[in-house]
């Protein structure tokens, strides 16, 4: 199959595209930069040159694709609107990412008991309403002839086999950790968030293609841990002897910004795969978190 990918020089996109071209498909991916197209093209990504403001050029490639998916900003609209207009009524695929986190709440480092599976009704926080109202487009796109799907991958962990091998969260624990000398969590730090190996989650990602149906949803997880858990693990990783310190969320903003601290390294996000397990048949299988910090890659790396 042709398929175009936006986000393909990232984490999940360039993991996804490394997965499809072994699989033998031709696989394009949008470039901001000479320099990305170059790096693409070594990888055996065929490059588009531009950016998701550029509207028309994003149609142009998905209405030539077989598949679309959409690996970029979750919180961009515009883009993943001018593709699902060129694909009216093709019936082509196309796969939008956005995340757990939008059944996210702040919590400042505290437990919050509630658990999300696709069926349950949430009402978003203010900051992640027009991501919610994104992924409900993308699937009322199912009404206009296109076969839509939307996976919300919760916390990522993992090497990448793209462009971009790391993640976000971890890496910052791990920086975090190595600069004071001891892993640091939010308040108390039993906020707790699923989380997914990328190549379990790649996985996911050729399931749906292969099988989902117009207008599906899908979480990825495999588990879930506090971030205490976490930033223990990392700290016996790091020869510090498993202890961690509390820090407030004007602290961890000082480290990673407003919205990280309240919205990912202070919040909870406890979602269950559900659907895909029981649709797509998708059976997680990589190692654990835990397990990837203390004797995956991130030991490898430190």
């Amino acid at each position: 199959m042709k398929i175009f990918i936006t986000g393909a020089s990232g984490y999940i996109g360039g993991s996804v595209a490394a997965a499809l071209l072994a699989a033998g498909h031709q696989v394009t991916g949008l470039a901001r930069s000479d320099k990305t197209s170059a790096a693409l093209a070594k990888l055996g990504v065929r490059p588009v040159r531009g950016t998701l403001d550029d509207t028309e050029v994003l149609a142009k490639a998905a209405h030539g694709a077989d598949v679309t998916v959409n690996a970029a900003n979750a919180g961009d609209r515009a883009a993943p609107a001018a593709m699902l207009k060129a694909l009216t009524h093709t019936g082509k695929i196309f796969l939008h990412t956005d995340g757990s986190s939008i059944v996210g709440t702040r919590s400042r480092g505290d437990l919050v008991e509630n658990v999300f599976d696709e069926e349950t009704r949430f009402t978003p926080t203010p900051q992640r309403a027009a991501r919610v109202e994104i992924d409900q487009m993308v699937r009322n796109a199912a009404g206009d002839g296109v076969r839509s799907i939307v996976i919300a991958p919760s916390l990522i962990y993992g090497r990448g086999h793209g462009l971009n091998s790391q993640s976000i969260q971890v890496p910052w624990l791990i920086k975090v950790a190595k600069k004071f000398g001891v892993a640091k969590h939010v308040g108390p730090g039993e906020n707790r968030w699923a989380n997914v190996h990328i190549d379990d989650l790649v996985g996911l990602y050729l399931l749906a293609i292969e099988k989902a149906p117009a207008g599906a949803f899908y979480y990825a997880e495999n588990g879930e841990n506090s971030m205490r858990e976490v930033c223990e693990a990392i700290s016996r990783m790091l020869g510090q002897g498993g202890r961690t310190q509390s820090m407030t969320v004007e602290e961890a903003a000082t480290e990673w910004g407003d919205g990280p601290a309240n919205d990912t390294m202070g919040s909870n996000s406890r979602v269950r795969a559900k659907r895909a397990r029981t649709e797509l048949k998708w059976r997680p299988k990589a190692r654990s978190l835990i397990e990837e910090i203390e004797r995956g890659c991130y030991a490898l790396e430190r």
